[in-house]
């Protein structure tokens, strides 16, 4: 099952339409996650407590029935990023545009350069920016410490809808291109993102280019932990809410040391998100591939009226 079905799955990718037409068994990866230890985020106190459901687990705050809470570096999220108004007026701005379907019964808007991970291999394409409806979002991350440098290069709308069975599996976005900080503004919707620590024993694909991050870990605005540190994460699964109207950030230990997964039970009705992408050091000033990003840069900081016809 490697090619492309009409609902644009392909090989172990698949949505409640695929499965049924195609007769797909597939195992649910919140089945075998609820085997696992939960350990949830409280937005309140940024640290994690036991318990699957993010919601229970803030009503539990301040006291968290006793239980001393555990800190891993590299989640931030923020609640009423968006007002309500903003938010709805930045839907009806997307439905504007063109969707494509998209994998495990997603539907995407993408604008960024062209990449092919597995040869390293970056072109502009046809990116020429972004809508220009979305402008005060990249000019709002201004405004977040964390994100005062932040220069997105890839903007991508994903929709997550329950009556497809809407998901992602696990993953840690590529490391060759993508930079540290993964940034996600949710504009329609609620839902939870679930990590898993990944174990890269006896892995020798080199998957996610994870080994590029040797070459630039000593720039991470937050280190990555040791083993020791790591080891409390063994058999754990993480539960981090990502509220409607929000703001999350991933980065340091959070996006390179964990796989980091939506699950189809998380989804209610329909769940709209920009998900910004930023280069990696080496696509920088005074990196080695500085001059191949700089169209690409140049590009990214313009902003198009949305009745202009463009094609990514």
């Amino acid at each position: 099952m490697n090619t492309i079905r009409p609902c644009g799955c392909k090989g172990v990718r698949t949505c409640l339409q695929c499965e049924s037409d195609y007769k797909i068994m597939k195992i649910s990866l919140q089945e075998e996650f609820l085997k696992l230890r939960a350990l949830s985020y409280c937005v309140e106190c940024k640290c994690l407590y036991s318990g699957w459901q993010p919601a229970n687990v803030r009503n539990e705050h301040p006291e968290h029935r006793g239980e001393e809470g555990i800190r891993l570096s590299g989640i931030l999220v923020l609640e009423n990023f968006l007002t309500p108004s903003e938010g709805n007026d930045l839907m009806i701005e997307l439905d504007k545009l063109p969707w494509t379907v998209s994998q495990s019964g997603r539907r995407k808007q993408n604008y960024g350069p062209k990449t092919n991970f597995k040869k390293r291999k970056l072109r502009n394409g046809n990116f020429s920016g972004f809508p220009a409806t979305t402008e005060y979002l990249q000019t709002r991350f201004k405004q977040i410490p964390l994100l005062r440098d932040f220069q997105s290069i890839e903007q991508c709308s994903l929709e997550y809808t329950e009556a497809k069975g809407a998901c992602i599996d696990p993953h840690i976005d590529d490391c060759w291109i993508w930079g540290e900080r993964v940034v996600t503004v949710n504009c329609l919707g609620s839902a939870v993102l679930t990590l898993k620590l990944y174990d890269s024993t006896g892995d020798i694909s080199n998957r996610y280019n994870l080994d590029l991050v040797q070459e630039y870990k000593h720039k991470l605005i937050s280190p990555l932990e040791d083993v020791a540190e790591l080891g409390q994460y063994k058999d754990c699964v993480i539960r981090i809410p990502m509220p409607n109207l929000s703001l999350i950030v991933l980065y340091g230990a959070a996006r390179y040391q964990f796989e980091h997964a939506v699950l189809r039970e998380d989804i209610t009705g329909r769940r709209v998100c920009l998900a910004y992408r930023e280069f990696t050091p080496m696509y920088l000033k005074g990196g080695e591939l500085e001059e191949e990003g700089n169209d690409i840069t140049t590009n990214a900081k313009i902003f198009w009226n949305n009745n202009f016809d463009v094609e990514n």
